[in-house]
Order: structure tokens, then sequence, then C-alpha cells
């Protein structure tokens, strides 16, 4: 279980880290990061640093589509995680 610990919250920096630099990004009309890429990162266990970040630097809060998936993979993630804990 604590790699699992570190697991996350190594990858919840890395997509903290690719979250700030897309709002950077859109504020100086430069190219942005795909939504695609910041959802796998969600979905690989950044979204419980990524999603306070959102909200923390106002970013992609507003976009409903980007919402659900974000909250999707809490979900998952949430449910993962209690299954496993169940198991031992």
């Amino acid at each position: 279980m604590a790699y699992l610990g570190w697991y996350l919250l190594v990858i919840g920096i890395i997509g903290v880290l690719f979250l700030c630099v897309d709002k950077y990004k859109a504020t100086h009309e430069k190219w942005r990061i795909k939504e695609r890429t910041l959802h796998i990162l969600e979905f690989l266990g950044g979204v419980f640093l990524m999603l306070p970040t959102m909200y923390i630097i106002r970013h992609k809060c507003k976009k409903v589509s980007y919402f659900w998936i974000t909250y999707f993979a809490l979900i998952l993630w949430c449910a993962g995680l209690y299954a496993l804990r169940s198991r031992f």
C-alpha cells in the first residue's frame, strides 16, 4: 500500500504541473496541452491532486464536459481504492 501512496503522489504532482503549464499557456495565448493528456493523467491517479488544483488556479472549472470526466475518474479511483482496502 505504501508504494501506491507514493505512486499517487508522484502522478498527482506531474498532473498538477501539466495543469499549471496549460493554465499559463492559456493566459498567454500559446499552444495548449490537449485535454486528452490531462484526462489520461487523471485516470492514472493524478485526479486527487489535479481536482483541487483546478479550483485553486481556476482552470477548466467551467467546462462541463471536462468537469464530468474528471469527476468520473475520481469516482473510479475511490471505488477502486475502497475495493482494494476492503480486500486487505
